[in-house]
């Protein structure tokens, strides 16, 4: 049997940001600067619950998206996508949507 198995260290500088967002114009995806590249990020929809998160690792526009309802799912289009200083939310329809509350925290 094999095992594969990475691990990222603690690079002894960390940052952190948190924020929120709100569009009423059409939804679309969008970018957040923070400063530095994110080694995590969660995007809760404060509306209606739905959260996404990525990290570090996965691919760019994934993400594990958990809703309301209960139910998880890893995405593979639409999700976060890490930048050298931000990232950037894609148009997921349940979690980016026109009016709806976002917040986020980012972590490097």
């Amino acid at each position: 049997m094999a095992i594969t198995s990475t691990q990222s260290a603690d690079k002894g500088i960390v940052h952190r940001a948190v924020g929120s967002y709100i569009t009423t114009g059409t939804a679309a995806a969008f970018n957040i600067t923070t400063g530095f590249q994110p080694r995590y990020v969660r995007v809760v929809n404060e509306t209606s619950g739905d959260q996404i998160e990525w990290f570090e690792g996965m691919a760019d526009a994934e993400g594990f998206k958990r809703v309301a309802a209960g139910t998880g799912a890893m995405v593979t289009t639409l999700g976060i996508t890490p930048l050298t200083y931000g990232f950037t939310v894609g148009l997921d329809i349940d979690i980016n949507v026109t009016s709806q509350q976002l917040s986020w925290m980012a972590l490097g």
